[in-house]
Order: structure tokens, then C-alpha cells, then sequence
């Protein structure tokens, strides 16, 4: 597909990295390996341990791969959870601050965490966790002045 040069898509749909949800669950599973080992060594009844532990692991790596973030024009639409689904929305033009973090992990997988300061009272910050590094913070930027223009919303200090 040809792409034309500063030409950004109307809609951004975008994931936590794998690799994040990995990281995150990577401690669950160490205490999930030395319940293992402790059952093994003191007493087998500590093998329950190491299996509710694992079951955490995987609800957790499920959860985090199953988070949406839909980025369009007006709205970002933040879609999370298994079992009970919550979907989050905030106007675009309501942002007033962007900061973008990336710990030493992320920075090795090539990833960021983008933290959106807003003046909505019911979400007045919003995370993007383990999102592939990218232009975002830019796009995002555009899309509120111009959200901003539509609305016509002049922003007063």
C-alpha cells in the first residue's frame, strides 16, 4: 500500500506489545517456578501455590494482550478487560498534556508508555502501556489542535 508523505490514517488502532505483557507477567511466573522448586524439596502441597500463581500469569498476559486503544479524529476509545469489558472515551480536545516515559526495559524493545493529562473529571490521566515506540505523541498533538479548531476551544492559562 502506497503511503503519501505526512499522511496519517483516520483511524489508529494500537495494542500492548507481547514482549510488554511478557515483562509484566514475568515475576508471577519466577514465584510460580520457585513454588515449584519449594515443592519439590519441602512439600508437595506448595504445588497449589505454584499453580495459582501460573493461573495469575496467564489472567494477567491475557488481559494486558487483550487492550485496545482506538485513536480517531474526535476520540481516543480505550477498550480493556476478559470477562467484564470497560470501555473508556475521551475527547480529544480535553488533553492538555502529553508525557511519554520508557524505562530501560522499554527503551531495549522499542517501546513507550504515553501518559495523557486531560481536563475530563471522570478520566484526568490516561496510559498507553507497552505501545510500539512511534510518532504518536505527533499525531496526537495534530489531531488536538485540530479538535480543538472544530470545537472551537481556546484554551485560557
Amino acid at each position: 500500500m502506497e503511503t503519501t508523505p505526512g499522511y496519517t490514517p483516520q483511524v489508529i488502532e494500537i495494542r500492548p506489545a507481547a514482549v510488554f505483557a511478557f515483562i509484566k507477567v514475568f515475576p508471577f511466573l519466577v514465584c510460580s517456578a520457585g513454588f515449584v522448586f519449594l515443592a519439590w524439596r519441602l512439600w508437595p502441597g506448595l504445588i497449589f501455590l505454584s499453580l495459582f500463581c501460573l493461573a495469575l500469569a496467564l489472567y494477567r498476559y491475557i488481559y494486558i494482550r487483550t487492550i485496545h486503544y482506538l485513536v480517531t479524529p474526535e476520540i481516543i476509545r480505550i477498550r480493556r478487560g476478559i470477562c467484564f469489558k470497560r470501555t473508556d472515551q475521551i475527547e480529544l480536545f480535553r488533553i492538555k498534556d502529553y508525557i511519554l516515559t520508557q524505562s530501560l526495559l522499554l527503551q531495549i524493545f522499542r517501546l513507550m508508555d504515553l501518559c495523557l493529562k486531560s481536563t475530563d473529571p471522570i478520566n484526568p490521566v490516561v496510559w498507553l502501556r507497552g505501545i510500539p515506540l512511534s510518532d504518536l505523541v505527533d499525531t496526537l498533538r495534530e489531531r488536538v489542535q485540530d479538535a480543538r479548531g472544530h470545537n472551537q476551544i481556546v484554551e485560557l492559562n
